[in-house]
């Protein structure tokens, strides 16, 4: 059974039960994830944003977005306009497929992981986590990068706070600390 499958069979009737929902269309679910990393040093080296996209898009099958800067800042000789960074926004199968990786594959190979705080929630229902490697991805081989850089994956979800946020993800699987 898929993780969509099980969220359209399972998780969607204990949450109409849990909370009190009337409609299975309100019931919280999962909008986007979206990837992203920042790369200061490509103020230097225009050839980071190229490798480091290769890199991104093998995580999650598609090509990402150069993120530029918003302001000047003079102390970082940064201008407005620079590429600082890249990001993917994933919806529908792929982030289904991506999800499943990354609480199959990907959290059990973090080292000294011993689950997700539940305080990483933004208080509307977003998950935020950060790799500080991105080697635990199975598709990143070691050899072939010149730095380790992180990366940060955001969990959206249409619900209005933490607690259901945290309870879908919890049904779906999501490794979280124990206690809590």
């Amino acid at each position: 059974m898929t993780l969509h499958e099980l969220y359209n069979q399972q998780v969607v009737t204990t949450l109409m039960n849990e909370f009190g929902i009337a409609n299975a269309l309100s019931t919280p679910k999962i909008n986007k994830i979206v990837v992203s990393m920042s790369l200061g040093e490509a103020l230097s080296d225009k050839k980071i944003l190229e490798t480091m996209g290769e890199q991104l898009a093998l995580i999650t099958g598609q090509k990402p977005l150069t993120t530029r800067a918003r302001r000047s800042i003079a102390t970082f000789k940064l201008r407005a306009g620079m590429p600082i960074g890249l990001k993917v926004t994933i919806r529908g199968k792929r982030m289904w497929a991506f999800l499943h990786k990354l609480i199959t594959i990907v959290f059990p190979r973090v080292r000294d992981f011993r689950g997700i705080s539940p305080r990483v929630f933004d208080g509307r229902g977003n998950l935020n986590v950060g790799f500080s490697e991105m080697t635990v991805f199975p598709e990143i081989q070691y050899e072939k990068l010149d730095t380790i850089r992180g990366l940060e994956v955001t969990i959206t979800t249409s619900s209005g706070n933490d607690k259901m946020a945290y309870r879908l993800l919890q049904l779906l699987g999501m490794p979280f600390e124990k206690g809590n």
